[in-house]
């Protein structure tokens, strides 16, 4: 069951943070959480994979402006698993996106369309959101 949630008007501003916690379903293939201006413009793009073709379970972080995608930064560790319950935190830090994953450690992803505000939230694939919060 692939779920979809998406926000406007958000107004997440350099030093917020998002957290968002939820449930990785059992047979998840992936899930994505985006952070931009709207659909088309995002400045954060983050996409867990569970059997990706080329890294098995695998993170992929990336932007899009345009309507195009930037180069995909692959983060091999990928502390989450499917079935299990999970808070991510996502940080715009200026220059930055900083997200703390389930384990602790933290994937950094360069800001590359400069925004200093996040106005457009969304969360689709195989991740049932269970709360949201701005910080």
């Amino acid at each position: 069951m692939s779920t979809k949630l998406e926000m406007s008007n958000v107004s997440l501003k350099v030093g917020d943070q998002l957290k968002i916690k939820g449930e990785i379903l059992h047979d998840a293939q992936r899930f994505q959480i985006d952070l931009g201006n709207d659909s088309e413009d995002l400045a954060l793009h983050f996409n867990p994979r569970f059997h990706d073709d080329t890294d098995g379970a695998v993170i992929v972080c990336n932007s899009k402006f345009a309507g195009c995608w930037g180069e995909e930064k692959r983060e091999i560790h990928n502390p989450l698993h499917r079935g299990t319950h999970v808070k991510i935190a996502l940080k715009l830090t200026g220059d930055m996106f900083e997200v703390e994953l389930p384990d602790g450690r933290q994937i950094l992803f360069p800001n590359r369309v400069d925004t200093a505000v996040i106005n457009y939230v969304r969360v689709t694939g195989d991740f049932k959101v269970t709360c949201m919060k701005i910080c």
